[in-house]
């Protein structure tokens, strides 16, 4: 047409866009054509060619920015083709379209919408099949009434299919999707299944592009199911067009790349190698989609190709992305297409990659073709500033001269640096880049944490560097302001992008100081920054809620000039690095984020945590101010996250302030799926608002039918707007939770946290929740508000009961029936409701629904404990725990006696301690591993197993159950223990079971006070155990690892006191374990070394526990004690066969302690110096310490007067010590008579001060109503005369004072501590009087002895003995109307009642407890049932004289087993009177009894006695069958002695009535009495008694200290 000009133009327009004033110009030469041509019909052809000349030349135009020029040219060209009616509809119509769209492109929908008037009917008239689009351009864009759009649709299929479609994307467009999105896409997929292609084939395509549409729209909206059908039906539908097959291919990867989007965000190694395999997969795709040529296949298939690189755009990842980044960027390039902005973004990738690998000279063309594309200038201030750090980079023998560039060199070299550089390298290249930006004051900034800087003057004190240390950061930082006045605007924007890429850098390197000091310069140039002239401070009042909304950032604010988008998204990613590291240099100080500092006295915030707060908020702000919810959404995170410590302690009241702000400010922006965390932040800031109005005080649960208090809260305070509001706050959450929208479902483990803290506000301020059990919003979701109705009525159990408004709860049957209807989507959610309504079944005492939910959640809990992770499995394993336990205890509750149901809690509680530890539950994906709770479950076994644990038989029951919880108990304590706390549902007082376990309730038994204690105790069973069985080995192998798994405490002793005790039996040595007792008391200490005594294996040893027992009590208030040990010592000698001088000694060194104890009156107070150790034995023996004058104590004792003793208690130990002494030695010592008659004397004086004590303790008003034995007397009056004695009777109020009275003045049981012992040498004391037939001095002895029976043992069987002996004194001295007096006393019946039940009772109890249990899972092996069994035989036997035991229940009476000793006792008092047939009574009954009990001694001496008694029947031949029987069982001496005796009487008398002895009838004799069958009867005499004495003469060698006794017994059979 002679224009080159034009066509120059247009030919750079592809290369070069021109200006829009030089665009005109080339269009106003067509324009001029067209003009010219439409006023001839005949040029018509004209405006054809010069339209299709025209659209060829503005198509570089139509791109993002530039679709506005194009608008008034291509709108005058449509019209004059209207108006020259142009055949080619075709292109009129495509025309119209183009238009269209660039109306819309432009922003200018007005004209558009009516555009679309005229330009729908001639679509829909010359161009059918291109309606459809322009269809759904109306819908989507909304050009026309949606009215008409509806009615058009109702006559076409493919219409309505497009209306739901787009009306989506148009809904989509705004962010307003609406609920029901499944509904609506199965809805449009239901039609265009319905669209039979089959039958109308023209309609395939369209059928398939709408399947295509469908299914690319539910890939968008995440819908995998509605995607997956359509492409299911898409590859049903046969096409042979490889187009269609590619892109089917291609949609089918972008459905597998969705599936992996969760992975994926995980960035999970499987999905990440899955997601490359999908883009190899897409590149071939695409490869042969080139090489099919077609414009619009490629298109599509680069976009799905960019869609699934975009998630690997990471810097480590997008090396392998180079491939297929590489071929969409040249098939763009080829085909010329106007995706520009895609175009761009792939070779920023592109150069970004390169850059990466060190190739800049490709890199640098990237971005060259990426900044020539980038029409919109998005990426402009981006692409300029990594193209001069390319340049930069290749610049390699020159310096730049900006500062700024040398700052972004020594940067690019900073990144360069490998692992293997040193950190002075790369912090050195680092603080060279701060220097070049801030030559003045970066150092300055930067050695603010640089202690060294520090100067502290000449104070060194602590508070004092602290204080400058403070000030010296203060002063340093502030340094940092006056650099940005000095620079003013001077390349700000450039300034920001370095100084935050320097700050990036530095953290990824973990030079942490130079990032918090880089990122402290960049946040200077924030234009928009709060100034707040007071600084948050924790625990300040708060303004109110309406005040906190928008008091931040309001005062003192500053506006600058506005920043670019880009620099302010920039500034929020550096506000967010700079508060992570703050947070670091608070920890490294030792302080969390908002935490106190120290001292504790300044509770304000520390300034760097204000400083971290300060920029996540800041950052909030910024992403508000450019719509970019993630910026916001991410300063939520980190708010909460960095707080965590906070929440989990119940501060949220601190972060109100904060939180309201971060709430109102996602508010506006939107949380765009992201509920989880907007429904956290609700539940911290609803906490924080409600937490410090709820009373702490809890009602005592032991108080019954009383109604708490209830706390009221006045509706008028400012702590009802801050509930009303925290409500508020939880009902816009819940509701937001409530809907059906996918992105809102929220995990109900997150959404119960919510709805606790909501029925919690409910609950303050005094507001039923109805029976909907919700808020009065309900959900469309039922699923979730079935769940929700459940969780609310277990919330109101949690509540009520505290002192606060109960709640009007549903039953507990009908909560555990909705929560097994309900559909729970989380397992651990369910266990976790389960295990709640079991708590509250059995706070509610419902055994059978604690029973149902117990096994329910015990069963749902280990189907699914596989498959949770290993946190979930830790909280399902510590559920387990509290299930079992609950259940447990449910079972012990209504126990009702049953001893197997007792068995079954055990078992119960041992499973607790099973899940607590997660003792075998590895194999379900994870450890419990929790202490408290082990110890919680091990405690309830313990307290279980108590009253069962006398018995042997029981012990042995739980010796395998025992080690299993030992097991547990160290298994669980060897692990570390996880520090991080755990937030809890409630952080109040609640009636619920917290934290999965169960707080201690009611008192534990003895034994489970603390941890330790109780591990200790549960060791000592189990040595226990393994005593029972005389295992000692494996005994102390028990005790040997308590030692190693126990701490270093005081609790350990228990175990050292047995295992020295199992050493001494043992024979080995104990020093090292007796050293852990050195810091114990004395009296301790000398237990243990008296229990040791008790335990020796060997003569040595016993004597040398003993000396050490004695020698540590060296405390005067030690001394009763140290008396006993030497008594004990003495005796112990004695039977020892030690010298007899030693044994008299220790005696002596007795009396001489007792002596001084209390100093007499008229004598000198003895020497205090008094030596109490033991001197060096002699020849291997004991020696005892000397008194202070060296003299025996016999003289000390001939120096004092028995009136100056007032000590009951010294009286009797001085009698106990001589009367033991007149019994080791000789009858013929000097000694002996001394001894009977000090011990009289004493017994005597006890009687006197007794008598004389008491009277002044009677109340006056019952002195003239006492009676007395002898008239015009005082009942305080001793008796002077054996008549007065024998017939005296202590009156009725005496005994009264002696029981009430516990002076040492007086009979009681403060002064005769040891009643039975007392009674023991008194016995043997009246026994050696009547030996010296001093009978009447027995009497006031036997008095004394009845006295104690009745007022300190307080038996009257025990008196009664004593009265019998009395009988028989009084008798021999024919003291008649005394010996009525005794009889009528003891009266006829020698045996009550209560004494044999008793006795009975104890017995059985005794077989019970020894009895064997048969436990089937220890049923002995072959090897142990032919073991021979350890007969009783096979023990020596020791002959010892037994004394009664007190009742140890009651402590007053006898004990059951000691009622035989006494009946024995009773019957030879009765034999010596004459009374035959209750003294064959009392003796058989004790015989039978001793033989149950396996006394073999006492039974021997029970036979002995009624072989006597048939000899005075003159049953002779029985009272020998009865003395074989006595003499196989055995005894001492004097048991030989008097069996030898009767037995020769028996032969002796019956001589005259039988001419032969018949052994037959006596079973089987002893070889000696069968050599004397058929001797003459005094010969077999005689060779009995020589036999005797021949053994006797044995026993003299081998038992010296019995030689006396021995001697008397060989001469009186001699004389025999």
């Amino acid at each position: 047409m002679g224009k080159p000009e034009m066509s120059d133009d247009c030919i750079q327009m592809y290369f070069k866009v021109k200006r829009p004033e030089e665009f005109e110009n080339c269009v106003t030469q067509y324009m001029k054509a067209i003009n010219f041509a439409k006023g001839e019909p005949r040029y018509y052809f004209l405006v054809f060619n010069a339209s299709v000349l025209y659209w060829n030349m503005v198509r570089p135009f139509l791109k993002p920015g530039y679709h506005q020029y194009v608008i008034p040219s291509l709108s005058q060209i449509v019209a004059v083709l209207n108006q020259t009616e142009e055949e080619d509809k075709e292109w009129q119509a495509e025309l119209m379209m183009e238009l269209l769209d660039c109306y819309l492109q432009a922003g200018k929908n007005e004209d558009a919408a009516k555009f679309c008037l005229t330009a729908a009917p001639f679509i829909k008239t010359h161009a059918p099949h291109k309606y459809r689009h322009m269809f759904s351009v109306m819908v989507r864009h909304e050009l026309m009434d949606d009215r008409l759009l509806r009615e058009e649709k109702k006559h076409s299929t493919s219409l309505s299919i497009t209306y739901h479609i787009n009306s989506l994307k148009a809904k989509l467009d705004k962010h307003n999707l609406p609920e029901g999105i499944d509904q609506i896409l199965r809805k449009a997929y239901k039609h265009l299944s319905h669209y039979n292609h089959h039958r109308f084939p023209s309609i395939k395509e369209e059928k398939i592009h709408l399947f295509f549409e469908l299914a690319r729209l539910s890939l968008t909206l995440k819908n995998e199911s509605m995607a997956n059908d359509c492409l299911s039906d898409l590859k049903k539908i046969e096409t042979k067009d490889p187009g269609k097959l590619l892109e089917i291919e291609g949609l089918e990867c972008e459905l597998e790349s969705l599936r992996l989007e969760s992975k994926i965000k995980m960035y999970l190694r499987g999905a990440v190698e899955n997601q490359l395999n999908i883009i190899k997969r897409l590149d071939v795709t695409l490869q042969r989609a080139i090489r099919l040529g077609d414009p619009k296949l490629i298109h599509v298939l680069c976009t799905t190709q960019w869609n699934t690189c975009l998630p690997l755009l990471q810097r480590n990842l997008r090396f392998n992305l180079r491939k297929p980044l590489t071929t969409i960027a040249e098939i763009l390039e080829k085909i010329d297409s106007l995706m520009i902005l895609l175009r761009c973004q792939v070779h920023m990738e592109l150069a970004y990659i390169d850059q990466d690998e060190d190739r800049l000279e490709p890199a640098l063309e990237h971005l060259q073709k990426a900044m020539r594309l980038d029409s919109l200038g998005l990426y402009e201030d981006k692409m300029k500033v990594a193209y001069s750090r390319l340049q930069l980079c290749t610049m390699l023998y020159q310096s730049p001269d900006r500062p700024e560039d040398k700052a972004t060199m020594a940067i690019e070299q900073a990144k360069k640096a490998t692992s293997k550089d040193s950190a002075r390298k790369k912090r050195a290249l680092l603080v060279n880049a701060g220097l070049a930006l801030a030559p003045d004051t970066f150092q300055t900034v930067l050695d603010s944490e640089n202690e060294a800087k520090v100067s502290t003057g000449k104070n060194r004190g602590r508070f004092t560097y602290l204080c400058a240390k403070a000030r010296h950061h203060i002063l340093s930082v502030d340094k940092a302001a006056g650099h940005l006045r000095r620079l003013g605007n001077e390349n700000d924007k450039e300034r920001i992008v370095i100084w935050a890429e320097l700050a990036k850098v530095a953290w990824k390197q973990d030079v942490c100081d130079v990032c918090r000091t880089a990122a402290r310069f960049c946040l200077l140039y924030d234009n928009v920054k709060s100034r707040k002239s007071t600084k948050l401070k924790r625990g300040r009042k708060k303004k109110g809620l309406d005040g906190s909304q928008h008091d931040w950032g309001q005062s003192e604010v500053v506006l600058h000039r506005q920043m670019s988008p880009d620099l302010l998204r920039k500034i929020a990613e550096v506000a967010f690095l700079s508060a992570e590291a703050t947070v670091h240099l608070l920890r490294l100080e030792g302080v969390e984020l908002n935490d106190q500092v120290i001292p504790p006295e300044d509770l304000s915030q520390h300034p760097a945590g204000y400083y971290a707060m300060n920029n996540w908020l800041r950052a909030a702000e910024i992403g508000q101010e450019l719509g970019e919810a993630w910026i916001v959404q991410n300063a939520v995170v980190y708010v909460l996250n960095h707080n965590r410590h906070l929440i989990v302690a119940g501060r949220q009241k601190e972060l109100v302030d904060s939180l309201y702000h971060l709430l109102n400010t996602l508010k506006a922006t939107g949380y765009k799926g992201e509920s989880v965390m907007l429904v956290m932040l609700c539940d911290a800031l609803a906490r924080g608002l409600i937490i410090s109005w709820i009373p702490t005080q809890t009602p005592e649960k032991s108080k019954k039918n009383v109604r708490p208090n209830l706390v009221h809260i006045s509706t008028e305070s400012s702590a009802s707007s801050e509930i009303r509001a925290a409500l508020e706050v939880c009902e816009y959450a819940l509701n937001i939770t409530n809907r059906n929208v996918p992105d809102d479902i929220v995990p109900t483990s997150v959404r119960q946290h919510l709805i606790s803290t909501w029925v919690k506000a409910k609950q303050l301020l005094q507001q039923q929740i109805g029976q909907r059990l919700g808020t009065d919003e309900q959900g469309t979701n039922e699923d979730i508000n079935s769940i929700t109705r459940v969780l609310v009525a277990l919330e109101m159990y949690s509540c009520n009961g505290l002192g606060l408004m109960d709640f009007t709860v549903p039953p507990l049957a009908q909560v555990v029936k909705m929560a097994s209807e309900c559909n729970w989507s989380e397992p651990l959610v369910e266990l976790q409701t389960l295990t709640r309504l079991t708590h509250f079944a059995y706070v509610a005492h419902d055994h059978e629904i604690t029973m149902a939910c117990s096994q329910n959640a015990t069963q749902m809990g280990l189907k699914h404990l596989r498959s949770f992770d290993a946190t979930d499995a830790k909280l399902a394993a510590e559920m387990l725990c509290t299930v079992a336990c609950i259940r447990g205890r449910s079972i012990m509750e209504n126990l009702k006696g049953r001893k197997q149901l007792r068995l079954a809690a055990i078992k119960t509680f041992v499973e607790s301690a099973k899940y607590a530890a997660g003792d075998g539950l590895a194999m379900y994906g994870g450890l419990a591993g929790n202490s408290s709770l082990v110890m919680m479950a091990a405690r309830h076994y313990w307290n279980t197993w108590l009253p069962l644990l006398s018995s042997p038989g029981n012990r042995k029951k739980a010796k395998g159950s025992l080690q299993r919880i030992i097991s547990i108990i160290n298994k669980t304590e060897s692990k570390k223990q996880e520090t991080e706390k755990t937030l809890f549902l409630h952080q109040w007082p609640t009636a619920d079971f917290q934290g999965g376990g169960t707080g201690p309730e009611g008192q534990f038994l003895p034994g489970s006070e603390d941890d330790l204690t109780l591990r200790a105790v549960l060791y000592s069973l189990l040595f226990h155990s393994h005593a029972d069985q005389n295992d000692w080995e494996m005994g102390l192998k028990v005790l040997d690892e308590a030692v190693q798994v126990l701490p270093r405490t005081a609790h350990r002793l228990l175990i050292f006191k047995h295992m020295v005790i199992v050493k001494a039996k043992l024979g080995q040595n104990f020093s090292m374990e007796i050293q852990k007792f050195k810091d114990e008391s004395e009296d301790y200490l000398a237990h243990m070394w008296y229990r040791l005594a008790q335990n020796s294996s060997n003569i040595c040893g016993e004597l040398t526990c003993y000396q050490n027992a004695i020698q540590a009590l060296q405390k005067p208030e030690s001394n009763w004690q140290k008396v006993d040990y030497i008594l004990e010592f003495s005796e112990w000698m004695y039977y020892k066969q030690f010298p007899m001088e030693d044994v008299i000694a220790h005696l002596e060194w007795a009396i001489e302690i007792l002596l001084s104890m209390k100093p007499t009156e008229d004598s000198p107070e003895p020497e205090p110096k008094m030596e109490d150790s033991l001197p060096p034995c002699r020849a291997g023996q004991a020696s005892p310490a000397l008194s202070p004058t060296g003299s025996a104590v016999s003289s000390n004792l001939e120096t004092v007067s028995l009136d100056q003793f007032r000590s009951v208690r010294q009286l009797e130990a001085l009698a106990r010590v001589h009367i033991l002494r007149a019994l080791i030695v000789s009858p013929s010592a000097s000694s002996y008579e001394d001894d009977c008659f000090m011990a009289y004397s004493f017994l005597r004086h006890i009687w006197k001060i007794s008598l004389i004590s008491g009277g002044k303790l009677i109340p006056e008003r019952t002195l003239h109503t006492i009676s007395t034995p002898v008239p015009n007397k005082p009942p305080d009056d001793i008796p002077t005369s054996i008549e007065e004695w024998a017939s005296y009777s202590c009156p009725e109020d005496l005994l009264s004072v002696f029981r009430q009275d516990r002076s040492d003045s007086t009979i009681n049981s403060s002064s005769f501590q040891k009643p039975t012992y007392s009674l023991y040498y008194i016995d043997h004391l009246v026994k050696v009087l009547q030996k010296m037939s001093l009978h009447e001095l027995s009497i006031p002895v036997l008095q004394l002895a009845v006295l104690i029976a009745d007022v300190v043992v307080e038996s009257k069987s025990l008196a009664d003995l004593y009265h019998l002996r009395l009988l028989q004194v009084c008798s021999d001295l024919r003291l008649h109307s005394a010996a009525a007096h005794h009889e009528e006393v003891v009266g006829q019946t020698y045996i009550g009642d209560m004494e044999q039940a008793s006795c009975r009772k104890e017995i059985a109890f005794k077989k019970e407890r020894n009895k064997e249990p048969v436990i089937e899972e220890s049923l002995p092996t072959l090897h142990e049932q032919l073991a021979p069994a350890h007969s009783e035989e096979l023990k020596p036997l020791i002959a010892q004289d037994k004394i009664l035991k007190i009742n140890g229940e009651t402590g007053k009476g006898l004990e059951g087993t000691s009622y035989p000793q006494l009946w024995m006792l009773k019957g030879e008092v009765l034999l010596e009177l004459d009374l035959y047939q209750p003294a064959r009574l009392l003796l058989a009954e004790a015989q039978q009894t001793f033989q149950e009990l396996g006394d073999n001694c006492s039974e021997a001496w029970c036979l002995l006695f009624l072989a006597q008694l048939a000899n005075k029947e003159k049953n002779h031949g029985q009272a020998m069958l009865i003395i074989e029987r006595a003499q196989q069982l055995g005894g001492a001496e004097e048991f030989w002695y008097n069996s030898t005796v009767t037995l020769a009487e028996a032969i002796l008398s019956s001589e005259d009535d039988e001419k032969e002895i018949s052994v037959s009838h006596g079973g089987q004799w002893t070889a000696l009495l069968s050599d004397l069958v058929a001797c003459d009867h005094h010969i077999q005499v005689c060779r009995l008694f020589r036999k005797l004495i021949d053994t006797f003469k044995v026993l003299q060698h081998e038992r010296p200290n019995r030689e006396p006794l021995l001697e008397s017994f060989i001469m009186e059979l001699e004389a025999r």
